[in-house]
């Protein structure tokens, strides 16, 4: 499983920047969900309990930190009488402990599409990639071998090794009279599964990670991305549900359509980007906030947060999927046994619904 590290959002919508990131590593997520004793009752890829589902059996692609947020809220009550009943202490969550397992969860299936190393070897030599690149040598006025590829495990790495050598790729595809190859996340993906099994290659480290990313903004701006990537073109929607071998593929075949020469990045750069913009279109949310204001009454939230003798604090701005779900865990107990005096049924959301919740408390 490829391990990542993501950059989440401290608070939505407008807010979402001036708030400040927290950062989700998925290897502390990985030691987290062990050492917090999640594993006692989930189970994570087959490894764990069996009294609570496999959460990577629900990852996927709308997998979004509402949806996450929603599931373990409408789940909590029962889980906490599990851990009762399993004599399991309740541990800390603070808003980056549930970034990181947050992260951990999505790093099972999020960014790489399933691979074939048949398809990939057919789409190696029909693609023209086996025209330049030998696998253990160099083919005459070709490229590197793929032995001599630091980015074969790494797709960031590798989309952008394939960005500063376009031009080069575009010259010698010319002499060889080949048109541009157009070529699919999926066959991408393919191609590295072939590639990294290879005997010569499958030693190769297969972790990559994001950085956080303090320039990605920065480099946004001075690479002359956000000049095109504007309104129907902005990246964060372009890149909606697109995996990193998409992105690698995609920013392939739209070198010869942009201006010419292209930026060059320096090596982390690609890394900064993505990390910058991947994190925006994945935690910015999309809820409304009138129809929040109607969840926010319907579900009795006002009947305590608006109520000074309850206790409960009142709900302010900066508010995410992430701090609902570490407020959730930390105060949910406390809170459920209010509602059981006060008769007040356990409010249950969907994924929609803590979507708006959320962007009618940024207001």
């Amino acid at each position: 499983m490829p391990m990542i590290r993501i950059m989440i959002a401290g608070a939505l919508a407008a807010s979402l920047w001036a708030a400040g990131p927290i950062s989700g590593d998925a290897r502390r997520g990985e030691h987290l969900f062990q050492s917090e004793q999640c594993v006692q009752c989930h189970s994570f890829q087959g490894k764990g309990g069996s009294t609570a589902p496999d959460l990577s059996k629900r990852i996927d692609r709308d997998y979004t930190p509402a949806v996450m947020a929603s599931l373990m809220w409408n789940h909590a009550p029962d889980m906490w009488g599990a851990m009762k009943k399993k004599g399991i202490v309740k541990s800390v969550m603070t808003p980056d402990i549930a970034a990181d397992l947050f992260a951990y969860f999505v790093s099972a299936r999020f960014f790489d599409r399933p691979g074939d190393a048949g398809r990939g070897k057919r789409a190696f030599a029909q693609q023209h990639c086996a025209d330049c690149h030998g696998i253990t040598n160099q083919i005459d006025g070709g490229g590197p071998p793929v032995v001599k590829w630091g980015s074969l495990a790494d797709p960031l790495m590798l989309a952008e090794q394939m960005w500063n050598h376009g031009p080069a790729m575009r010259a010698a595809f010319a002499q060889k009279k080949y048109s541009w190859t157009v070529l699919s996340g999926q066959e991408l993906s393919d191609i590295l599964v072939y590639l990294q099994n290879l005997p010569e290659t499958r030693d190769l480290t297969r972790n990559f990670e994001f950085p956080e990313s303090a320039n990605g903004e920065q480099l946004f701006q001075s690479k002359g991305c956000a000049g095109c990537h504007t309104g129907a073109m902005a990246m964060e929607r372009l890149l909606k549900n697109q995996t990193l071998t998409d992105i690698a593929a995609a920013m392939w075949h739209h070198q010869p359509e942009m201006k010419q020469p292209p930026a060059t990045l320096s090596p982390g750069d690609m890394q900064q980007l993505i990390g910058y913009i991947w994190a925006r279109q994945y935690f910015t949310g999309t809820g409304n906030a009138e129809r929040g204001k109607k969840v926010f009454a319907e579900k009795n939230c006002a009947s305590c947060h608006n109520d000074p003798a309850s206790g409960a604090p009142k709900l302010g701005k900066d508010q995410s999927d992430i701090t609902m779900v570490a407020a959730l865990w930390e105060h949910g107990p406390r809170m459920l046994d209010q509602m059981n005096a006060k008769k007040i049924a356990w409010p249950r959301f969907t994924a929609r619904e803590m979507d708006d919740l959320v962007a009618f408390l940024n207001q």
